[in-house]
């Protein structure tokens, strides 16, 4: 019998052979795996999961005294709703299966955080590390210019965002050049997201992918019955943590929950994991990485033998912030966590899922959870269509009113109210607090859609399966509205 992750072929001399199945192939496994819980025909769940356009290109671009060919690609998954959406990824592993994989997840995220997109993604093909500045800005210039030739860029056609490798610095690049060749276009810095506030970006984005893990998994803690199961407590305070991987994402998903009382008991970087059971200060061990290159020997704590290692230590929650298929057939057995919460994609294989769900395992899938960054990116297009920073419009008249309403109950009790509450109470809304908000609620929201379906229905194994059937669910009703199918 073959393993979930796993297919045979034959070679000539050996024999069957086994390999791994794709990335996207294994995306589309759990695709079927939930199909099967909804009502939809064969021929739509065949339309829904399938990728609707893949472009990849390759351009010269001079590096140095030579010219290098680079090898490009933008998928988009689904038109089922439009503009799609997705990031830039800068890797030398980018191919055209993980940004299919990518984009289809893309799909499935907007769909179960009611963020109007369709799921795109999309990769270069090159270690950003190798290039200078002014390389990587000439490269970044040359796709963008690629994607507008086809169409594959643009405010209500497809809106790329940051990804591995990249930020705001390409963001802007991509915004600029697509500005150089789309002059007078009036809703033109909609046409990418993620990019500095001084050039339309929204306050709050850079971290909404981390802040939206926390959301997420503070709002799974929350439930008694869900806690019961897997035998622990509800609540975030005096849970012990580990994070796997110290980038954006990771970072601040561990800084959000130090700051809400759990314990950081272990960091893990691609070159080095340490390991603390009192507990560690995110901050202080990132501003150590910036003095010495590395998390190696921070001190106060253990550094392990490999870094892999800090996959398998006891704790509460494992959060793996990296890359895909980190946790697999050979060292899921191995894992002792209670809950695993999925910040980056595809952290999990198919057979690690079945395995971790054997052992009581409470996996809280990348599909939902780390849709903070897409659900920010949408309050980001938004503002750049509205022309106006959130805010602006009612913050004075929200803090004037208040006042009036602090002063009447001054009045009426005769007690004056204590500042720090007065100055809490007057304040009105910025932008990063709409933003904040608006992603809570968006985070919080997503879990109990999940946790309905999932409990309402005893067939369905696990959370990855609920949020699967969520998405298919809102996408076949989307396709159905449009008339596109009976």
């Amino acid at each position: 019998m073959l393993t979930s992750d796993q297919v045979t072929t034959n070679h000539p001399a050996q024999g069957p052979v086994k390999k791994p199945y794709s990335f996207f192939h294994n995306v589309e496994m759990w695709f079927d795996k939930a199909a099967r819980f909804t009502k939809w025909e064969k021929g739509i769940l065949e339309q829904i999961k399938a990728c609707n356009a893949v472009y990849r290109m390759r351009f010269p671009v001079k590096i140095g005294d030579h010219i290098e060919v680079i090898e490009a690609y933008r998928v988009q998954h689904s038109h089922h709703k439009l503009p799609c959406k997705g990031g830039i990824r800068y890797s030398e592993e980018v191919n055209q299966d993980e940004v299919m994989a990518l984009a289809a997840l893309m799909t499935y995220k907007c769909a179960i955080v009611n963020v109007p997109f369709g799921g795109a993604k999309g990769g270069i093909r090159i270690n950003p590390k190798k290039y200078s500045v002014y390389e990587l800005e000439k490269i970044t210039r040359r796709y963008t210019s690629e994607l507008i030739k086809k169409n594959f860029i643009g405010p209500g056609i497809d809106v790329p965002a940051p990804d591995y490798g990249t930020g705001e610095r390409e963001m802007s690049w991509i915004l600029d050049t697509y500005l150089s060749l789309k002059p007078g276009e009036l809703d033109g810095l909609g046409c990418v997201t993620g990019k500095p506030v001084s050039q339309g970006g929204v306050r709050g984005r850079k971290e909404a992918t981390g802040r939206g893990v926390f959301y997420g998994l503070r709002e799974v803690l929350s439930h008694k019955e869900d806690m019961k199961r897997i035998g622990l407590e509800p609540g975030v305070e005096g849970k012990t943590v580990i994070v796997q991987g110290l980038g954006n994402v990771g970072y601040h998903t561990a800084k959000f929950f130090y700051e809400a009382g759990a314990k950081i008991i272990c960091l893990i970087e691609w070159d080095a994991a340490i390991y603390n059971p009192k507990g560690l200060n995110p901050d202080e061990v990132v501003k150590f990485r910036e003095e010495t290159g590395s998390i190696k020997n921070f001190p106060g704590a253990q550094t392990l033998r490999r870094n892999t290692d800090g996959l398998e230590l006891e704790c509460d929650i494992l959060i793996p912030a990296a890359l895909e298929n980190v946790i697999d057939a050979d060292n899921a057995p191995r894992i002792k966590a209670k809950i695993i919460g999925e910040a980056a994609n595809g952290p999990l294989t198919i057979e690690a899922d079945e395995i971790l769900l054997k052992k009581n395992v409470l996996v809280v899938p990348d599909v939902f959870l780390n849709a903070g960054g897409v659900t920010v990116s949408y309050f980001e297009w938004l503002k750049n269509l509205q022309h106006v920073r959130y805010g602006r419009i009612e913050k004075r008249f929200t803090a004037n009113l208040n006042h009036l309403i602090l002063e009447q109950i001054e009045k009426n009790t005769g007690k004056p109210v204590d500042e720090s509450h007065r100055r809490l109470i007057e304040h009105g809304p910025d932008e990063i607090d709409l933003v904040n908000s608006g992603l809570e609620e968006t985070m919080i929201e997503a879990v109990q859609e999940i946790r309905e379906i999932w409990h309402s229905h005893p067939d369905i194994p696990d959370m990855r399966t609920a949020a699967f059937v969520n998405a298919i669910n809102k996408i076949g009703e989307a396709y159905a509205q449009l008339g596109i199918f009976p």
